[in-house]
């Protein structure tokens, strides 16, 4: 039986209150994100903002695993 892949995700939303992204910034982002492995699955207008949500994934592995700071 074939292993199942599993996947970590990654968002992040872009822009701000007063101005749209710039293509220079969201290119960097992009372009440093692919070197780490994440492939873009989605890019979503933030509704009555300037904003947009990135969501990308990549293969969870043991070396790759994002460490996270809890709140609080």
């Amino acid at each position: 039986m074939a292993e199942t892949t599993q996947w970590e995700y990654r968002s992040e939303t872009v822009g701000s209150f007063w101005s749209e992204p710039k293509n220079e910034a969201v290119e960097a982002m992009l372009n440093e994100w692919g070197e780490q492995g994440w492939e873009v699955i989605s890019v979503t207008a933030v509704q009555n903002s300037n904003k947009m949500r990135v969501v990308a994934k990549r293969p969870l592995t043991h070396a790759t695993r994002r460490q996270r700071s809890w709140p609080g």
